[in-house]
This record gives structure tokens, C-alpha cells and sequence, in this order.
């Protein structure tokens, strides 16, 4: 059975991450373990709050280079698909450049922030991470900062303009909302990230 490795940023909220695998029937670890880190069969990189913290932490325990190096397929989820650009906004720092892409404060649309609750996400077809999916599909969001779109949005989301609502490059996935609180669809793109992702 593959074992689903969650990076223990300090930073968020890990036990409902952990709990929504393990309802699927995965088993599943937290750790800030390298060499755990290391022979994962697969990653998620979590994270709440500020980026500058979440990288002080990343710092603190020696993981950026271990994280930036994996070879496995690894989930950045919220704050952890904006660590995987290159900067972000939100503390003006440098990120862990595992692809190209700012974080920056959405625009002042005369809109609430954060974006928080469902909206809909449209994604690029046959995406196997959105396998099963229903296109335009709702997903739950809670933040302030987006990653703008680039040369590596595979979904997009708008909330006053349109954002990167999921991120990939080669083995490095990120989405933007929390899939652990969205529902069905949210279990099921956490599922197509365990068997269908290479």
C-alpha cells in the first residue's frame, strides 16, 4: 500500500490533510524526517498563513533544498502550491522555485478578502489530476494571495480576476483551495493524485 507522506511545515492544519487520505483508505504520515521525506512514494506540501513563516520553518528544519530536490510526485496544497513559485508578495520572499510564477495580492475589485468559499475551477482537459471531475466543478477557497496565471496553470479560478487555481511542472502539482474541505471533488482529486499521478 503506498504510504502518503505529509511535510510537516508547522504551518497548517495537518491533521484534516491527514484525515481526509486516511477516509479514503491510504495510509498516511506526518514528518519533517529527510530521509522519510525521501522514500515517500508520494508528498503534499501543506501550508496556513504567511509564506515568509512557512519558509523560516522550511529554513529552521533544513528542508528546502530536501523539498526542491524530490524526484516523487508532490501536492502543494493553499499556501504550499504558492511556495512552489518563485516569490511571493506576502512577506516579499523568495520561494522555493520549483516553477516560475509570483504570489500576489488579488486585486482590489471591491471584493471581500480573503476569497473565502466555493467557487468554481476550470481545468485543462485530461488532466489526470482532475480525472473524474466534473468541468467548472466547485472547490473551497480561503485566501488573499494568488498565484497569477502563467505557463504552469493547469485550472484557473476568478474572484474579481482570474487566478491560477492549480500549478504543475513535470512532478510538482499545486492547487490553490483546499481539497480536503471540498467535498466529493476534493476527495476524488486527492485520489487521482495517489493512482494516477507518475
Amino acid at each position: 500500500m503506498k504510504t502518503i507522506t505529509i511535510i510537516n511545515t508547522r504551518c497548517a492544519n495537518l491533521s484534516s490533510v491527514k484525515f481526509a487520505f486516511e477516509r479514503l483508505g491510504y495510509r498516511t504520515e506526518i514528518t519533517a524526517d529527510i530521509q522519510r521525506i525521501q522514500s515517500a512514494d508520494k508528498l503534499i506540501l501543506p501550508g496556513v498563513g504567511t509564506a515568509k513563516v512557512a519558509m523560516n520553518n522550511l529554513a529552521e528544519l533544513d528542508l528546502i533544498d530536501v523539498i526542491k530536490q524530490v524526484t516523487q510526485p508532490i501536492l502543494g496544497i493553499c499556501l504550499g502550491m504558492q511556495l512552489m513559485t518563485e516569490y511571493s508578495a506576502e512577506g516579499k520572499v523568495n520561494t522555493l522555485g520549483m516553477m516560475t510564477g509570483k504570489t500576489e495580492l488579488l486585486a482590489d475589485n471591491h471584493l471581500p478578502l480573503p476569497h473565502m468559499g466555493w467557487n468554481q475551477v476550470h481545468y485543462q482537459p485530461d488532466n489526470p489530476l482532475f480525472w473524474g471531475i466534473e468541468q467548472d466543478s466547485h472547490f473551497y477557497f480561503v485566501h488573499s494571495y494568488a498565484v497569477l496565471l502563467n505557463e504552469h496553470t493547469i485550472a484557473t479560478s476568478n474572484y474579481g480576476e482570474d487566478f491560477s487555481a492549480a500549478l504543475q511542472r513535470h512532478h510538482f502539482y499545486g492547487v490553490q483551495f483546499h481539497p480536503e474541505r471540498s467535498g466529493k471533488n476534493g476527495a476524488l482529486l486527492l485520489k487521482n493524485f495517489v493512482e494516477n499521478i507518475k
